[in-house]
């Protein structure tokens, strides 16, 4: 029951044993930050946290320069094991669990509106992304930004909704991170959803329930890393939660590789879902018996401001 907590006690004695041992600046990320961070004064040396703004299940503090669009693919195949795995789906590779066409386009230097669409429950969501703290060499250790999103599932499981505006879901994310070397990164995220019919429609499932998650990337190359993403909602329904609805913590691992204007991310997850209503809420795969599964996520930034970007 306790396993979640030593989790973010690992995330939190890994993060300190880097600090101590790596000192000096911290430069920016040399690839495609430039289109994702910022444009402060050079005295402020604003730091870059993360290569994008997505990692395997969390989104990053990096938001998406002013005229800039992040064209998002996001993709989780069927289970490698278990009942619906091996060799007979091509250990998942079959099937999708989950499919995600996202666009994030930036309204200023600090803030994007995204737009994606997702197959899982054929949800839509809506956000707004604002970072409101840069971490810096002379000022603040952290950055802060504020994630809002409102989700619709217009067409899935019309049954359960008795009303249209039961269809809607919310979620409202604070994104704390920290870049301790050029080789180390690591992000918080404080998180609270909200439903207006609780999902999946189970007896007794909660509408509102906090989660806190943490990811950390370390780099291995210039342009290749190991990245973990967690999530722990505490919700009572989910902690006692019985088979065959028994629900388990989100968890992904892989590889981020940075191609100049991509990021490319292949990673293994027990989350069927890629938006953080539906693998918050709904993460039934148990990693102990093959129901975990390969996805990737591709993200590139396209510059429609009419304006080359500096170097």
């Amino acid at each position: 029951m306790k396993k979640h907590y030593y989790l973010l006690l690992i995330f939190a004695l890994l993060s300190v044993k880097l600090n101590a041992q790596q000192t000096g600046k911290i430069s920016r990320e040399d690839s495609l930050m430039n289109a994702m961070a910022a444009a402060n004064p050079p005295q402020a040396a604003t730091t870059a946290i993360f290569a994008s703004s997505r990692l395997i299940l969390s989104e990053t503090n990096e938001t998406v320069k002013k005229g800039n669009l992040n064209f998002l693919v996001i993709h989780r195949f069927g289970d490698i094991g278990g009942p619906f795995g091996g060799g007979q789906s091509l250990f998942g590779l079959d099937n999708s669990s989950d499919i995600y066409i996202g666009f994030e386009y930036g309204l200023g230097q600090n803030l994007d509106i995204q737009f994606g669409r997702s197959k899982f429950q054929q949800l839509i969501d809506l956000g707004l992304k604002y970072n409101i703290v840069h971490q810096s060499n002379d000022g603040s250790p952290v950055a802060i930004t504020l994630l809002g999103k409102m989700g619709l599932k217009p067409y899935k499981n019309i049954g359960a909704f008795n009303a249209y505006s039961d269809r809607f879901a919310y979620v409202a994310q604070a994104i704390i991170g920290h870049k301790f070397s050029r080789a180390f990164s690591m992000q918080i995220t404080p998180t609270f959803v909200s439903s207006n019919t609780a999902q999946p429609a189970l007896p007794g499932n909660d509408k509102r329930f906090f989660a806190l998650g943490a990811a950390a990337r370390l780099k291995i190359t210039k342009r290749m890393g190991i990245v973990v993403d967690y999530a722990h909602p505490f919700s009572t329904f989910r902690s006692n939660s019985p088979a065959p609805d028994k629900f388990y913590d989100p968890i992904g691992v892989g590889i981020e590789v940075e191609t100049g204007g991509h990021v490319f991310t292949i990673n293994f997850s027990n989350a069927k879902a890629i938006s953080q209503t539906n693998y918050l809420s709904d993460t039934r795969s148990d990693i102990g018996k093959g129901e975990f599964r390969l996805g990737f996520t591709i993200s590139r930034i396209f510059d429609l401001s009419g304006h080359k970007s500096s170097k």
